[in-house]
């Protein structure tokens, strides 16, 4: 039995059970596959409600904090965990690093610290102002020189924090076999009405990097094929516009955001095609898990998903070439790229790997 385990804090999620997004998920399976091998704490946010709030999970303690994870109060999240990790734990695991440039003062406590720096060049990203675009640069620097071991989760990251920073990294991705191939059954056909069709199907946030207005201008153009979009689409102006201009459509379907795990694994379980449509990402989470689900996919062509899927999926970047890509598709093509995906997905993407992975960098330190 092992004794004296070391003591590491999660950083920067919204906490677990995960119901948000990769990040929780990670942290989720991370405290289930390592929890006999360290004692983690995990910082939770104000999400959850008192009544639902757990003192521990998967053997972890759990700190809640009267705030949110996301957005302005982030900054405010993480130095309050980041400070009272300090005291507590051995090791701090920050993911996502929304106060970064508050780890130079770790040279007053010691302790040893991770950062995970999430998705390619946060600075860059569109959806951001000039001054979040600065912030997040600054504050990715600062985090990754402070660190003793730094993260990307896509090989074009860990290239990118070299020549941007100066910065060395470990290459770690997600996990994707949490989910679970599903028939459609009976009940859901009224709920779900293309169901009962052949379709093509994305998932993903209503945000413009993700190109959800490529993929819908795309497809007014394809009246005999069904495309099925599911996004949270009142999170954005962006997204608010494409829902109410694109009512009405018969080949297309706008579903809001889809909570219950079921319900999201039958339809995923049961496309035709999943297109993979974001451009501004690492190694994304809706893309391993849909991998695991044994589907062919194609993907927005960047370096990021090409790497993801290790150049076996096919590629488009913009509506002409996503057009002639599905016009093109021969069912033996659809054969192979499941195959192809689905392979890819058992031998690299499961959170025994990912798991053991960060386990090795623990014991390191």
């Amino acid at each position: 039995m092992q004794t004296n385990k070391k003591k590491v804090a999660i950083i920067g999620t919204n906490g677990v059970p995960a119901s948000y997004g990769g990040f929780e998920t990670l942290v989720e399976y991370l405290t289930k596959e390592l929890r006999n091998d360290f004692d983690f704490t995990v910082y939770c946010s104000s999400i959850y409600k008192k009544k639902d709030r757990l003192e521990s999970f998967n053997k972890s303690k759990l700190i809640y904090l009267p705030l949110k994870a996301n957005g302005f109060q982030s900054i405010l999240y993480d130095l309050i965990s980041t400070f009272h990790a300090w005291f507590k734990s051995d090791i701090l695991l920050i993911l996502g690093p929304a106060a970064g440039f508050i780890l130079p003062f770790n040279i007053f406590f010691k302790k040893k610290i991770i950062t995970n720096h999430g998705g390619l060049n946060e600075w860059e990203r569109e959806k951001l102002s000039f001054f979040q675009r600065k912030y997040a640069y600054i504050n990715h620097k600062i985090a990754g020189l402070n660190s003793d071991k730094n993260i990307a989760d896509n090989l074009p990251l860990k290239k990118s924090l070299f020549n941007s920073f100066g910065i060395s990294s470990n290459v770690i991705e997600y996990g994707g076999d949490h989910t679970k191939i599903e028939e459609i059954p009976s009940k859901l056909l009224k709920k779900y009405s293309f169901l009962s069709n052949s379709y093509t199907l994305c998932v993903a946030r209503a945000q413009i990097d993700n190109n959800l207005h490529l993929l819908i201008e795309t497809f007014k153009q394809l009246p005999n094929n069904i495309l099925v979009i599911i996004s949270n689409w009142n999170i954005s102006k962006y997204g608010r516009e494409l829902w109410t201009k694109n009512q009405g459509i018969n080949n297309i379907f706008l579903i809001p955001a889809v909570y219950e795990k079921y319900d999201l694994n039958v339809i995923r379980s049961n496309t035709e095609l999943y297109i993979h449509s974001h451009s501004q990402c690492g190694t994304s989470p809706s893309l391993v898990e849909a991998m695991n689900y044994n589907i062919p996919i194609i993907c927005y062509d960047v370096e990021t998903n090409r790497e993801t899927t290790q150049n076996k999926s096919f590629y488009f970047n913009d509506s002409d070439s996503l057009m002639s890509l599905i016009k093109n598709l021969l069912p033996e093509d659809l054969i192979e790229l499941k195959k192809n995906m689905y392979l890819l997905a058992k031998k690299k993407y499961t959170w025994r790997n990912i798991s053991n992975k960060y386990a090795k960098l623990i014991l390191e330190l």
